[in-house]
């Protein structure tokens, strides 16, 4: 049986998710809605297995060692300790990131 990690999302992360729907809401709703859901779903998903995902080129630059999961347009930047995985940012994949 796999080993389960725990999931965590951050208030940076949050603020992020907030921003995006608004983002999409001003066209539609609906839209919005569902793409967050989709995106919450892929986020809790890295209990299982986080490690599946690669690092972050930003490494090389911040000596750290965060990965990042890609949903569509956007990548949610995480780390992983112990047998948790905190979620840090949610960012457009075209943006620097900005920890």
């Amino acid at each position: 049986m796999p080993k389960k990690f725990s999931v965590y999302i951050t208030q940076s992360a949050q603020n992020d998710l907030e921003h995006i729907f608004f983002y999409i809401a001003c066209d539609n709703v609906n839209n919005a809605k569902k793409f967050i859901l989709e995106l919450e779903e892929k986020l809790y998903s890295l209990d299982t297995f986080p490690e599946r995902c690669p690092y972050i080129p930003e490494n090389n630059y911040f000596g750290t060692n965060y990965r990042h999961l890609i949903h569509k347009k956007y990548r949610a930047v995480y780390k992983i300790v112990k047998n948790s995985v905190y979620i840090l940012r949610v960012v457009h994949g075209a943006k620097l990131l900005d920890l």
